[in-house]
């Protein structure tokens, strides 16, 4: 039987194309990328969430699926995208090489023929154009590998269609960002419990990518603790010291958590209100601007002085601040 590959997200498309593939006989292995980019906005047609969603799919088609994450390698692609971004730090060509190269290794681990896709022509502007499928086919070493089930009759014929392992007439013509083809084929399909169509990047959210781009920027090594940090608070920088401010009670329990050695924690001694990080010793008056900051998100807004504890390397001590940050500092010092 002859084997195929597919990028599996989960999502309407990526099912879609699966479920084309099982139909002609094909046996498809899936393979699902994660990273700390991650992100899905909607819960499927009958049911809430679309966590581990590409499982589901896999285990409704009972076919097998491997779980790749990508790692802190996968950080310097989207520091240095060599052919660019989105609206945002999203490097979705880049992107799509990367994962490409990997299920190369895979499908020659197992022996697969091809990879499959659910990418849709014009669907996505950077990454879904016929230029961008050139590209990223010649630099994954794939030329001719990649069968897009769904846009199949839009492009030219892939190795597998040319050798008979694929009935080309069976494949759609989908084009565009329109998804009502998909679907009405769900429904002809029998494919009713699907996420959203498009699930997320977050590196394509502008207010996230600030973040990310200031941690790329000023952070050579980048850590997993760090990229968790970015979906935490609200993050400044003040004289050339990265803060992290709690907005919620799940923030600050999150951010002591996250608490790196050589960081400062700055918590309230004496009120309720938000904990704050300061990357290293909190120098440069940043400590005394991050206990700043945590006045001016204070729940108890009570005049004059209030008692902050800061911690460093298991060691504490208590400090003093009057007044919350200024607007005009505060909005020179925001990242997001």
């Amino acid at each position: 039987m002859t084997k195929a590959v597919a990028l599996l997200s989960g999502g309407l498309d990526s099912t879609l194309a699966v479920k084309l593939m099982l139909d002609q006989g094909i046996e498809v292995y899936a393979l699902n990328f994660t990273s700390a980019f991650c992100t899905c906005n909607s819960g499927g047609v009958n049911k809430g969430g679309c966590k581990s969603e590409s499982k589901r799919v896999a285990d409704e088609f009972g076919i097998n699926i491997k779980v790749m994450t990508k790692g802190l390698d996968y950080i310097e692609i989207v520091r240095n995208a060599r052919h660019g971004y989105g609206k945002g730090m999203n490097p979705c060509v880049d992107c799509r090489i990367y994962m490409f190269r990997q299920a190369r290794e895979y499908m020659k681990e197992i022996g697969a023929s091809f990879i499959i896709t659910g990418e849709v022509l014009g669907q996505r502007p950077m990454s879904q154009r016929k230029d961008a499928f050139r590209i990223i086919e010649a630099e994954s070493g794939l030329e001719g590998l990649i069968l897009r089930p769904l846009s199949a009759k839009q492009l030219e014929p892939t190795i597998p269609e040319k050798n008979g392992l694929v009935d080309r007439e069976k494949l759609l013509d989908v084009l565009g960002r329109s998804r009502r083809q998909q679907i009405d084929l769900a429904e002809e399909l029998n494919v009713n419990d699907y996420p959203c169509p498009s699930g997320g990047c977050l590196l394509t959210d502008k207010i996230f990518s600030r973040k990310v781009r200031d941690l790329l920027t000023n952070k050579r090594d980048v850590t997993k603790k760090d990229l968790s940090l970015l979906k935490a608070g609200r993050h400044f920088r003040y004289n050339g010291v990265k803060i992290i401010v709690g907005k919620n009670e799940a923030d600050n329990v999150k951010l002591k958590a996250l608490v790196q050695p050589g960081d400062t924690l700055i918590e309230p001694a004496d009120f309720p209100g938000p904990v704050a990080i300061a990357e290293g010793a909190a120098e440069n008056g940043s400590l005394k601007f991050a206990g700043g900051l945590i006045l001016r998100y204070a729940l108890e807004k009570a005049a004059g002085k209030r008692r902050l504890k800061a911690t460093r390397e298991n060691a504490s001590e208590e400090f003093e601040v009057s007044e919350p940050v200024d607007e005009r500092v505060l909005e020179e010092s925001r990242i997001c």
